[in-house]
């Protein structure tokens, strides 16, 4: 068995290598050829965390195994670690066998990254300029850097219930020789493209803060009960998503579903985009809503290139298991 530790990622991993694996596992996902195993996530009831697994298998990547882990939201105030912490388990889909154990962290933030970035890249007008943020944490400035590769944007304009985080957002905006702009959530109506990446329980974003023409990405709502954005926007945009029955479940789509508002079969999975069963965007003036609830598989595809990067470079360590 193999093991590659959290602090070998950085030296293994790059934005390109996880879009790409992203962009082919979803493809993957919409012609059945990968599947998610259901999501097990749940409040352990210490240190106010959150805990679970989320797994599955890729035939033609031949990629099997899980991911464990969750949120500690103390971890960065009294311990100095980041609050999102996880392992990847990576399995022999011939045998059974344990093939890897894969540190989690960083690559978590670059798959989640990645998928916005995917759905950027297939949903977004190709005459995108402003790019706009909701939530300015640790994930933040890996959705911004990813996001800003995908069109020629040429300004970032950014909220965050605490203004004083939004300097995080401005040091990429300027890596990206873009300004940056404080703006109040009715001033997002400017931007073309829109991440939120909050750990909200309510809604932030409202549909009349959006303006035509626009793709949004929502890729802080990954459990049940929590989101980011008003369900009236799902009503009004067209709804890619990386798995519907997440979507509905844990995803930003869950409130929209109850409500009423739109059903499971008003909710695409974004696969079929890049494979070119779904046409994606139809018109330069409708607003499309990717869903990102964050699937097992993103895990697996990034950790597998990263083994095999590992291996390349001798770093893996091997161990009789």
């Amino acid at each position: 068995m193999l093991i590659v530790p959290e602090n070998e990622i950085a030296g293994l991993a790059t934005r390109q290598a996880a879009f790409d694996a992203v962009e082919a596992v979803f493809a993957a996902m919409a012609t059945g050829d990968a599947y998610n195993f259901p999501v097990v996530r749940e409040a352990i009831g210490h240190e106010d965390a959150l805990y679970g697994f989320k797994g599955g298998f890729d035939r033609g990547g031949a990629a099997l195994g899980l991911k464990a882990g969750g949120y500690w939201p103390h971890n960065m105030d009294r311990r100095g670690l980041i609050n999102h912490q996880s392992t990847v388990f990576l399995f022999d889909p011939d045998t059974g066998k344990p093939r890897a154990v894969v540190g989690g962290n960083l690559l978590t933030a670059l798959r989640t990254a990645a998928a916005s970035a995917v759905s950027i890249r297939h949903l977004a007008r190709a005459d995108a300029k402003v790019m706009g943020m909701i939530g300015a944490g640790h994930q933040a400035t890996f959705q911004l850097r990813a996001a800003l590769e995908q069109r020629e944007f040429e300004k970032v304009i950014g909220w965050n219930r605490d203004p004083s985080h939004l300097s995080r957002l401005a040091a990429v905006a300027a890596e990206a020789g873009l300004s940056f702009e404080a703006v109040a959530l009715e001033d997002m109506a400017e931007a073309d493209v829109i991440i939120s990446i909050t750990s909200s329980f309510d809604a932030i974003l409202v549909a009349d803060q959006v303006g035509p023409g626009t793709h949004i990405a929502c890729m802080g709502t990954d459990t049940r009960g929590k989101q980011e954005v008003d369900p009236a926007l799902l009503s009004r945009a067209t709804v890619f998503t990386d798995e519907v029955a997440q979507s509905v479940s844990i995803g930003e789509a869950q409130h929209a579903v109850a409500q009423g508002r739109i059903t499971e079969a008003d909710i695409h999975m974004l696969g079929a985009v890049i494979n070119g069963t779904n046409p994606g965007r139809a018109s330069v003036d409708g607003i499309t809503l990717f869903d990102g609830t964050g699937v097992g598989l993103q895990d697996l595809a990034v950790a597998d290139a990263v083994v095999e990067r590992a291996i390349e470079r001798g770093v893996a360590i091997e161990v009789d298991f």
